[in-house]
C-alpha cells in the first residue's frame, strides 16, 4: 500500500458569494485576521506529512501564486527593519513546494480533480477544499486523521461530521454501515442535499478526502450533471457501491469560510485564540455586547 505523499487544493471557483470583493481577489486569499485562508490549509497539509501540493487555480487567481512565491525585496526590507519574526514567517511561506495547474473551465469539482491526474501519477492523495478551514488545537490535523484511517483500510476516506438538523439539506449526507470504530463508517451511498426526513444520517461530507487513484478512471466516465458539471460525489458514489469508500468523523472545529457568516465566525474565533489579540479583543466584545447597535 502506497503512502499518501501528495495533496490537491481545488481553488478555481469564482467565489460569487463574496462579490464584489472576489472580482479580482481569490476567495481563498480572504484573511483570517492576518493570514489567508489558503495558508491555513497549506499548513494543515504540511503538518500532516504531505510532501507535495498541487493547487488547481483559475481566472484571477495569480495572487495565490504570488503569496507562496519568494519576495526578495520584502525580505530585505524586513531584515533592515529588524522585523525578524515576520521575516521568518515570510520565508516559511516561500519554502513550501507547491505546483500549480489551471482548470480552464468551471465544470465542477470532479473536473478539477481530473486536472490533477498527471501530478498524482497513480498514487493515493489528499484533497482539501480551498475555503474549508479546520481548527484542531492539540489534536492531529484533520487531514492526518483521514490519512491514519487510510493506512488502516487502504481505501478512500471521506472526512465527515455530524451537522445540525437544519443544516442537513445543505450537504452531501453519508449513508453508511458501522465498523468496529465508532467514528468510522463504511459508505454505502451518498445523498446530495436531502430533506431531513429523507436523510440516511446527519453525517455530512465536509471538504476533506483521502482518495485512491481509481477515482480518475471513474471521473473520466462520469457524465456532466446539473449545470454541465462533473461532480466528485458521483465518482465517490460509484466507488462506494463497489465497497471501497469509508467516512471518518474527524475531530476539530470546521469553518466554511466560503459562507459570509461562517467566515465572520472564523475571523472572530481565530482572533480570540491568539495571545497577542485575544485578551483585548475579548474585552472589546464584552463592551460591544452592551452597546445598542
Amino acid at each position: 500500500m502506497q503512502k499518501v505523499r501528495k495533496a490537491v487544493i481545488p481553488a478555481a471557483g469564482f467565489g460569487t458569494r463574496f462579490l464584489p470583493e472576489t472580482k479580482a481577489m481569490p476567495k481563498e486569499m480572504l484573511p483570517l485576521v492576518d493570514k489567508p485562508t489558503i495558508q491555513y490549509i497549506v499548513e494543515e497539509i504540511l503538518d500532516s506529512g504531505i510532501e507535495e501540493i498541487l493547487i488547481i487555480s483559475g481566472h484571477a487567481k495569480r495572487a495565490i501564486e504570488d503569496h507562496f512565491d519568494s519576495s526578495p525585496e520584502l525580505e530585505q526590507h524586513l531584515l533592515k527593519q529588524g522585523k525578524l519574526e515576520q521575516l521568518k514567517q515570510i520565508r516559511k511561506i516561500s519554502d513550501v513546494k507547491i505546483h500549480y495547474t489551471r482548470q480552464a473551465y468551471q465544470r465542477g469539482l470532479g473536473d478539477a480533480i481530473l486536472c490533477a491526474k498527471d501530478f498524482i501519477d497513480g498514487e493515493p492523495f489528499g484533497v482539501i477544499l480551498g475555503d474549508d478551514v479546520v481548527y484542531t488545537g492539540t489534536e492531529e490535523p484533520a487531514l492526518k486523521q483521514l490519512m491514519d484511517q487510510y493506512d488502516k483500510t487502504g481505501e478512500t476516506v471521506i472526512g465527515c461530521q455530524v451537522v445540525a438538523p437544519e443544516k442537513v439539506s445543505a450537504y452531501g449526507i453519508i449513508d453508511g454501515k458501522p465498523t468496529g470504530d465508532e467514528n468510522l463508517l463504511r459508505v454505502k451511498d451518498m445523498v446530495e442535499k436531502p430533506k431531513l426526513s429523507e436523510a440516511p444520517s446527519r453525517f455530512a461530507a465536509l471538504g476533506r478526502y483521502v482518495i485512491t487513484p481509481e477515482v480518475f478512471e471513474i471521473l473520466e466516465e462520469t457524465r456532466p450533471g446539473k449545470g454541465g458539471e462533473i461532480q466528485l460525489t458521483d465518482a465517490l458514489r460509484v466507488m462506494a457501491h463497489q465497497g471501497n469508500v469509508y467516512a471518518y468523523n474527524f475531530q476539530g472545529k470546521r469553518y466554511d469560510t466560503g459562507d459570509k457568516l461562517g467566515y465572520l465566525k472564523a475571523v472572530v474565533e481565530f482572533a480570540l485564540r491568539r495571545d497577542d489579540l485575544g485578551p483585548a479583543f475579548r474585552e472589546y466584545l464584552r463592551e460591544l455586547s452592551n452597546i445598542q447597535l
